[in-house]
C-alpha cells in the first residue's frame, strides 16, 4: 500500500448519495452529495451517471483525477449479479483501478463496528440484514420483497396498517383505532375516504410511507391490532439476525448486532424493547446496538480494508464523520 493510494467511498440510496475520497491514512480529503440512485428506475446507466456530478466535485477539492480502489455500497444491489453488472457499470467510468460494490446494508454494519464482523439489520422503507466475518465470508438475503420472504420496512407496515383499517371500518376486521388515526393523518374523516384519495391519487402512492410513523404513535396508545404488527417487526429483526449469525457460526460468540435505517433509529419504544427482549432470548450473545454513523464512512472503512490499512486509519475517518459530519 503505497503513501499515494485513495478510496472513493461511495453510499448511495434511494433518495441521495454521498461521496467521500479517503486518503491511506484515513484522511478524508473531500466529501460530496448529490440525488438518489434508483437502477430499476432509470437502468444503470443513468443510475451511474448520476454519480459522475458528485464524484467530479469530489474529485476536484481533493485535487485527483482518479483513485486506487473504490468503494460503493449501493441500494438496489441486493443480488450478487446486480452487484457484478453495477461494478463492471463503475468501472468503465475509470475512477478507480479496483471497483467492488456492496449492498447498502453493509456500509450501515461496517460503520457501526471497529472490525468487519457483525450483522446488522436496517429497517428504512423496506428491511434487509447483511453479516460478515473478517474472513470474507457474508450473510445476506436477496431483500427483494414479498418474493423473497421479507415482511417489514416501512412500507410493508404502511399496506398492513392500511389493510387492517379498512376492514376494521367495513366490518370484516377486528376494530382497531388505525381506521381513525390514518385518515386523520391526512384530514380525512374516514378510511373510505382515504382509500379514495390514494386510488385516485389525489394523494401521491410515495406518501403511504408516511403511515408508519401513525401505526407506531397508534401501538404507543395501546391499540391491539397496531401493536401486533410492531411485535411481528420485532420477531422478523429477531429472526433475520439470528439465522445470520447462525450462518457465520457466531451465535455463540459475543457479536456485534447493529440496528440501523429511520424506522429502528426513531427511538419506537415498543419496538427497541421487543427486539432486545427477543434477541437476548434467542441470541443472548449478541450485543445491539443502534447505528447513527453516516454510511458513507462504512463505506469509506470497507474500502480501506481493501487497500490494507490499519486500525489507525479507520480510526481517523471515523473521528471526521463523527467531527465534522459531511
Amino acid at each position: 500500500m503505497g503513501l499515494t493510494s485513495t478510496v472513493l467511498a461511495i453510499d448511495a440510496g434511494n433518495s441521495k448519495t454521498d461521496v467521500a475520497v479517503v486518503g491511506a491514512d484515513g484522511e478524508v480529503l473531500a466529501t460530496a452529495r448529490g440525488g438518489g440512485f434508483r437502477p430499476p428506475a432509470v437502468g444503470v446507466p443513468a443510475a451511474v451517471e448520476a454519480l459522475a456530478a458528485p464524484v467530479a466535485r469530489a474529485f476536484a477539492d481533493a485535487g485527483v483525477a482518479s483513485v486506487s480502489h473504490v468503494s460503493a455500497c449501493l441500494a438496489n444491489a441486493d443480488l450478487p449479479v446486480e452487484e457484478e453488472r453495477l461494478a463492471s457499470a463503475l468501472h468503465a467510468r475509470a475512477w478507480g483501478t479496483s471497483v467492488e460494490v456492496r449492498n447498502d446494508t453493509f456500509a450501515i454494519l461496517r460503520a457501526g463496528v471497529a472490525e468487519p464482523r457483525g450483522v446488522a439489520v436496517v429497517c428504512g422503507a423496506g428491511i434487509n440484514c447483511v453479516g460478515m466475518r473478517p474472513d470474507g465470508r457474508t450473510a445476506r438475503f436477496p431483500a427483494i420483497g414479498r418474493i423473497s420472504g421479507d415482511w417489514g420496512g416501512g412500507w410493508g407496515l404502511a399496506e398492513e396498517a392500511l389493510w387492517h383499517a379498512a376492514r376494521a371500518e367495513d366490518g370484516r376486521g377486528e376494530p382497531t383505532a388505525l381506521a381513525r388515526t390514518l385518515p386523520a393523518h391526512f384530514g380525512l374523516p374516514t378510511m373510505y375516504a382515504l382509500i379514495e384519495a390514494l386510488h385516485l391519487e389525489r394523494i401521491a402512492p410515495a406518501r403511504r410511507h408516511e403511515l408508519a410513523p401513525v401505526l407506531f404513535a397508534t401501538a404507543a396508545e395501546g391499540d391491539r391490532v397496531a401493536g401486533a404488527l410492531v411485535t411481528r417487526l420485532a420477531e422478523e429483526v429477531t429472526v433475520m439476525v439470528t439465522v445470520a449469525l447462525t450462518r457465520l457460526d457466531l451465535l455463540a460468540e459475543r457479536t456485534p448486532v447493529l440496528l440501523g435505517g429511520s424506522v429502528l433509529t426513531a427511538g419506537h419504544q415498543q419496538l427497541d424493547d421487543a427486539v432486545r427482549a427477543l434477541l437476548a432470548a434467542r441470541a443472548p450473545r449478541a450485543d445491539v446496538r443502534v447505528v447513527t454513523a453516516r454510511p458513507v464512512l462504512g463505506a469509506a472503512l470497507l474500502g480501506l480494508d481493501r487497500l490494507g490499512a490499519g486500525p489507525e486509519a479507520g480510526e481517523r475517518a471515523r473521528g471526521y464523520w463523527e467531527t465534522a459530519g459531511l
